[in-house]
């Protein structure tokens, strides 16, 4: 058989641009880490600013209240406005944006999108949203991604792989979990494992995490006390938890896109006037219990240390669920996960308070059923079971209830999926193709 030199030079060619791409692939996720951490210590500091400020103004009565509400309705007013007048794109989450992009059904977002994400996602979940800063990362990594492509005129081929790594590196960063980035670029955005963008979102998270940790530090982002590994006398107790974090997520899914449903039928009333009187709303919310706004994370670290009465985390867990839909709504940056995490530790600590009452000889914490409800809520909402477990352990730095997790991720996605209930990003990804039509008809 004879050797042709056109597959030899083809080989070659295929290995020069498998190790551009990482190149490239290193750079992104450097950039994505540093922006991602500096973006996670900014909305540190807007909470710590939010809190001081209502602290502050309870001491000025009347007055107080109003520059309370107001400074809430401003600062979302303002996100929503900049989202409107310099990049659609940048609404809401943005992951399904991402997907929609690697799936070829629109194009990649100009570059005025990172820096409207970047400020807008700070103004919104500073003034108290219950949004997560998992999506504005996400989505700054992809764009940093594509300007990279952009300036070194690669082809869409090579572009898919760096923006999909870019993103894989902005989860990792959020939540400090670089495991749960490269099985989120290849569970929920491709869906499919692909060599060249595994290998892109390695080197992608190889650099990410490293500059991240400078600014962040390498703790896990919760804290979980030593928790003991499960009798098996409770195993069909993770199944029900399972169930009923399904059921939850069925419910989730259909009161955030009723939400979305009820702002669109409010065209008329303008974009900035909508969010900022959900702005305003939120901020009523927060002169009386300022400790429900917010991305979430003192919340759920409060819930797995079982901090709070369970009275009060009913109370929090109805007004989370209905806070969490609302603000999703206002069409500013900002992600779901913080706040499904929030929901899916509220929901477990309530559910295995209630089985230490019905079964006084069960010898498996509570708190052990809010970290399973964690990864089994985001599992019914998002139906990335992979992700939703190894982020978890990753943010919890536990790895004791990974057993137990399996089955009550296996309930929590089987209901919905007999349900006809479609994953979350699934149904925005959709919403997100209208309004790339309705942009392209103005």
């Amino acid at each position: 058989m004879d050797h042709n030199p056109d597959d030899d030079r083809q080989v070659a060619d295929q290995r020069c641009s498998l190790l551009g791409l990482a190149a490239m692939a290193l750079i992104i996720g450097a950039a994505t880490g540093c922006v991602g951490a500096i973006f996670r210590l900014l909305l540190a500091h807007a909470d710590r600013l939010r809190d001081a400020m209502i602290a502050w103004a309870h001491g000025h009565a009347i007055w107080g209240f109003l520059i309370v509400v107001g400074a809430c309705a401003v600062a979302t007013l303002v996100a929503a406005w900049m989202v409107r007048q310099f990049s659609p794109h940048a609404s809401g989450s943005g992951i399904p944006h991402v997907e929609a992009v690697l799936r070829e059904e629109i194009p990649p977002a100009p570059y005025g999108l990172v820096p409207v994400k970047f400020f807008g996602g700070i103004l919104a979940i500073g003034s108290g949203l219950a949004l997560g800063r998992e999506g504005p990362t996400v989505q700054m990594g992809a764009g940093i991604a594509v300007f990279v492509a952009r300036v070194c005129r690669l082809c869409w081929a090579d572009s898919r792989v760096l923006l999909a790594a870019g993103a894989g590196a902005g989860l990792a960063t959020a939540f400090n979990a670089p495991i749960a980035g490269l099985v989120f670029v290849l569970e929920e955005l491709v869906q499919r494992f692909e060599h060249r963008i595994a290998v892109a979102a390695l080197a992608a998270l190889a650099t990410a995490i490293p500059v991240a940790r400078l600014f962040l530090g390498d703790a896990p982002d919760f804290y979980v006390g030593p928790l003991s590994y499960p009798s098996a006398e409770s195993v069909p107790l993770f199944f029900v938890l399972g169930a009923i974090a399904g059921l939850l997520a069925v419910a989730y899914n259909r009161a955030l896109l009723a939400a979305i449903a009820v702002r669109d039928r409010f065209g008329r009333l303008a974009v900035e006037l909508r969010a900022g009187l959900i702005g305003a709303n939120v901020g009523i919310l927060a002169w009386f219990a300022p400790e429900l706004v917010g991305g979430g994370d003192q919340i759920t670290q409060r819930t797995l240390i079982g901090h709070e009465s369970l009275a009060i985390v009913g109370l929090a867990f109805l007004i989370r669920f209905g806070l969490g839909a609302v603000s999703y709504a206002a069409g500013t940056p900002g992600g779901l996960f913080a706040p499904l995490l929030v929901l899916g530790a509220q929901s477990g600590l309530l559910f295995g308070a209630a089985c230490r009452f019905a079964f006084p000889v069960l010898t498996t914490q509570p708190q052990a059923f809010a970290l399973v409800g964690m990864a089994a809520f985001f599992t019914g909402v998002v139906r990335a079971p992979v992700t939703g477990i190894i982020l978890v352990a990753e943010m919890t730095g536990s790895v004791t209830l990974l057993l137990p997790m399996l089955g009550a991720c296996f309930v929590a996605m089987l209901l919905p999926m007999l349900l006809h209930n479609a994953p979350i990003y699934d149904s925005l990804r959709e919403h997100t193709l209208r309004l790339e039509a309705q942009l392209k008809q103005r």
